[in-house]
């Protein structure tokens, strides 16, 4: 069996892109890795944020759409995206979420040994920091807006998922996707991957009876999951297949390439390859810093750039040149 080793990446759909950047970029510290377009609306945005290598595991993308209207969290959504943090770094958060004045709920905790901080962003997207010693492996990042690496966000610790039957959902999980059922806290499963690390970890959230989620700024559109190479994609795409959901040919995203279907909960699934990563178009000291297009879309750039907002990264000015 084709195993994924974890989550790749998650992409949500925000309203201000400049908003947006302050957030992810100056609240929350994360490294602003790639400014580009979003390939099939090449007039908008899609931005990237990560660790001090855009590593598959840390990154956050957004659609920003200005004056989109606001989605609505409900079942057949990733209804909550957790950041890993170290144990040590919570006191710092609870100062630093006070200090910007970031409504924020607990600490609380899950799972015996996590301690949790739940908040969402100005758009209304449910957001975690899930503080625990596993995180302290991963890599940090110092972006010089006033997260050390020590205290800095260490990528995606997990995602919940809420659907109508969470069963349904768990059998595209263990059986096609390789992953195993680990725990459970309260109403929320968790399943994992490899050795359960954060990153490695999706919770789901049965609600029978609730509503469907609807799309908008504050929703998340799509999780990603590894595929190491192109033969891991193949070999999941073809137990996707085997189980019958309706699977997408491979897409060139240049940062990778991807395969999307949904699962019966009607999350929409992406397999995204690890390679060949965000220094493919600009050295790794650079990334995040000039707009990057796709090979079909660069003769748009002249418009592009006079279209586009100019963005302000935190202490740096951004020019989509």
């Amino acid at each position: 069996m084709y195993r994924t080793t974890g989550l790749h990446h998650l992409t949500a759909i925000a309203s201000d892109p400049q908003r947006n950047l302050d957030f992810y970029s100056g609240t929350l510290g994360l490294r602003f890795v790639k400014q580009t377009v979003n390939f099939d609306d090449p007039g908008t945005y899609h931005l990237y944020y990560g660790d001090a290598s855009g590593r598959p595991g840390s990154i956050l993308t957004f659609f920003p759409w200005p004056n989109a209207r606001r989605g609505r969290v409900g079942a057949g959504q990733v209804a909550e995206t957790q950041l890993a943090i170290p144990t040590g770094a919570l006191a710092f958060w609870i100062q630093r979420l006070t200090e910007h004045q970031v409504a924020f709920h607990g600490p609380t905790r899950r799972f015996d040994s996590e301690t949790v901080l739940t908040f969402t962003d100005h758009d209304g997207m449910p957001l975690a920091l899930v503080a625990t010693d596993a995180a302290q492996a991963q890599p940090g990042w110092d972006g010089g807006v006033g997260v050390s690496d020590a205290m800095s966000i260490r990528g995606m610790h997990a995602v919940t998922l809420w659907v109508h039957r969470r069963h349904e959902t768990a059998a595209v999980l263990t059986g096609t996707l390789g992953f195993r059922e680990l725990a459970t806290s309260g109403d929320v499963v968790r399943y994992a991957v490899d050795d359960a690390a954060p990153g490695a970890l999706i919770d789901v959230r049965e609600l029978p009876t609730g509503p469907g989620g609807t799309g908008g700024a504050g929703t998340v559109h799509h999780v990603a999951f590894r595929a190491a190479d192109d033969e891991m994609e193949f070999g999941i795409r073809t137990q996707v297949a085997a189980a019958g959901l309706p699977i997408t040919e491979q897409i060139d995203r240049t940062y990778f390439r991807s395969m999307y279907f949904r699962e019966p909960g009607h999350v929409l699934f992406e397999l995204a390859t690890d390679s060949p990563g965000f220094s493919v178009d600009e050295p790794a000291e650079r990334l995040g810093e000039s707009l990057q297009l796709p090979v079909q879309h660069e003769h748009l750039r002249p418009t592009l750039v006079e279209r586009l907002q100019p963005l302000h990264r935190p202490g740096a000015e951004l020019h989509p040149a």
